[in-house]
This record gives structure tokens, C-alpha cells and sequence, in this order.
């Protein structure tokens, strides 16, 4: 697993040991910044379920004002605190090893792009989608990686479902915020 471009481009990322974190495909990354490239210079930038950080260390490289990464593992905080410093992003970034949800329920920030990578089929994703449209501001973006055959909600609070997109057994959903004319 590697940065694919900006300041940190090649650098290569750990990930945490074990089964518990599925690092997001090359291909399925690729497709992610792809669809933002446009949207991440001077972003702040929000990676929910982070496991290696792979996804805000991306934003970051790319031009990003700063990025949340949150995830309750050791493991997983271990390896983004590495991939930090190997990167050389650390300073624009905030580690935060809590649950997802009452991260959400107790965040004042608010993000121009969030990044959500959350196991699959335990409902995170759901509940997540609930919580977010507060936290997000006005022509904010929601990505959201899930099994291919899992069905999200939309979040509501002016959020619209842009795009399915399928890798392999992998689903990326955008939703977007409509700016107020």
C-alpha cells in the first residue's frame, strides 16, 4: 500500500496487524480521489474508521488543510501515527482512538470531505450517515466504501446520493450537500 500522489507520492504505508482492518483496494482509492480531485486543496478532511489512515494521508498529500482520522484500535492508531510520520503529514493531522459514533456525537468540527471505510455488514455505516450532515459543511461530500451489496441510507439534511461505483466486492457511495444560492 503506497501514497499515490502529491507530496508524499510512493511512500509506503503500514497497516495494522491482524483481520480487523481491510485496507482499501489500490483500484478503489484510485476511484475515491478521483471523483474529489477538484475538491481536496484547502479541504478539511474527515477519515472515519481509518484503520492505516490510508485515506486522510491521501487527502493530506494531495493538498488538504487537515485531516481527523478516528478509529478505536490501538492497532489501527499505531500504524496511523506511523504512516504520519513516514509521510512527513503529521502536522496537519488530528489522531483521535475512539468509537466512530460517539466521536460523531460529541464532534464540533465541521468537514468539507469525509472518508468512511467501516467494517462491513455491522450497521456503523448506517448510523454513521444519521450523525455526519451536522458535522458537514455547506457543498460537503460524504464517501462511503461498503460491501458491494450493501444498501446505505441516504443522510438527509440536503445530502443526495450521487454515485454507486463497484470494485470488485467493494461499493463506493458518494453523497453530496447542494450549496445554498
Amino acid at each position: 500500500m503506497r501514497v499515490i500522489t502529491g507530496t508524499a507520492r510512493g511512500r509506503r504505508l503500514v497497516t495494522p496487524a491482524g483481520l480487523a482492518t481491510r485496507p482499501t483496494s489500490e483500484m478503489a482509492k484510485e476511484a475515491i480521489f478521483s471523483i474529489i480531485q477538484f475538491e481536496l486543496e484547502g479541504a478539511m478532511v474527515l477519515d472515519l474508521f481509518a484503520g492505516s489512515g490510508q485515506l486522510g494521508i491521501e487527502a493530506l498529500s494531495r493538498g488538504a488543510r487537515g485531516a481527523v482520522f478516528v478509529d478505536c484500535a490501538k492497532e489501527a492508531a499505531d500504524a496511523i501515527r506511523q504512516n504520519l510520520s513516514t509521510t512527513g503529514l503529521g502536522q496537519n493531522a488530528r489522531l483521535m482512538q475512539a468509537d466512530a459514533i460517539p466521536f460523531l456525537r460529541s464532534c464540533r468540527d465541521t468537514f468539507d470531505i469525509a472518508l468512511l471505510d467501516p467494517p462491513y455488514q455491522q450497521g456503523l455505516v448506517e448510523e454513521a450517515l444519521q450523525l455526519l450532515p451536522t458535522r458537514m459543511s455547506p457543498g460537503g461530500i460524504i464517501i462511503c466504501e461498503t460491501e458491494r451489496n450493501e444498501v446505505l441510507p441516504t443522510p438527509g439534511e440536503g445530502f443526495t446520493r450521487r454515485k454507486e461505483y463497484r470494485y470488485g466486492k467493494a461499493k463506493v457511495t458518494t453523497f453530496r450537500r447542494e450549496e445554498e444560492v
